[in-house]
């Protein structure tokens, strides 16, 4: 009896153990499930930092984050790159000195400066050169309203996917003057960087509007097309070609590098 009395005592203390036990778990667990249900995954949507393919930028409400302004590109490599203006300069002479030196230029084109005078940029495009986007008009666009940047922009994009199949990914403001609504207005046109410069070579030699004189790896330099004085715009590339040359550095394609 004794043993029947003690076996049943003992299974009591374990069944109130084991109750004991569950008690105790289970506002822990109700507490944990409470929990999980306040957090929240971190945002992993196009743009974000740390999303696959994303910029770091912070993005606009969902919309296109505002694109970087540049005026040289971080790099070891050992090479500058060469930005043209406007699309004045037509002569068919830079176009054989663009085909001979396979130079990677950037030409930077405005609508109205064209004007009929889009075949030579064909020839020239099909030479290596990229054409980018520097407004209809050449209007200055600090301080206009968005959708008076937005039609300057959107609209040499629209002219440039219509003469050459392509919608530029750069853009250079006129004069070099924005603000953040170019910016937006770049972005939604599908821009991805602005372009300014840090050296600029004109018929009197190389000015820094921007930093210490001297070329230094992943400079930007705009070349001026006007011919109206001085050596042509062949002539001056090729004194610009000289110098690099004794620098140790060569002309690299701004498409490759942003």
């Amino acid at each position: 009896m004794r043993t029947r009395a003690l076996i049943a005592v003992l299974l009591a203390l374990a069944v109130t153990t084991l109750t004991g036990c569950a008690q105790s778990v289970d506002p822990i667990e109700r507490l944990g499930k409470k929990a999980a249900q306040r957090v929240r995954p971190l945002s992993q949507g196009p743009g974000s930092p740390g999303s696959p393919g994303g910029t770091g930028r912070p993005g606009r409400s969902g919309q296109e984050p505002l694109p970087p302004v540049v005026d040289r590109v971080p790099t070891r490599d050992k090479v500058v790159f060469l930005t043209y203006d406007d699309g004045a300069e037509r002569d068919p002479r830079f176009i054989d000195l663009v085909r001979e030196r396979r130079l990677p230029i950037s030409v930077f084109l405005t609508d109205s400066v064209v004007g009929p005078g889009y075949g030579h940029f064909a020839r020239l495009r099909s030479v290596g050169a990229t054409l980018q986007n520097h407004t209809l008009d050449h209007a200055a666009l600090r301080g206009l309203p968005y959708a008076g940047q937005r039609a300057e922009i959107c609209g040499q994009q629209d002219k440039l996917h219509a003469r050459f199949g392509v919608r530029p990914r750069l853009f250079r403001p006129p004069y070099g003057t924005y603000d953040t609504t170019t910016l937006r207005a770049a972005a939604d046109c599908g821009i991805t960087a602005v372009v300014l410069w840090r050296a600029a070579l004109g018929p009197a030699g190389l000015t820094y509007p921007h930093g210490a004189p001297g070329l230094r790896p992943g400079d930007i330099v705009a070349l001026d097309p006007d011919e109206s004085t001085g050596p042509s715009l062949r002539e001056r590339t090729t004194a610009l070609l000289r110098v690099l040359r004794e620098r140790g550095l060569t002309v690299g394609r701004l498409e490759d590098y942003l």
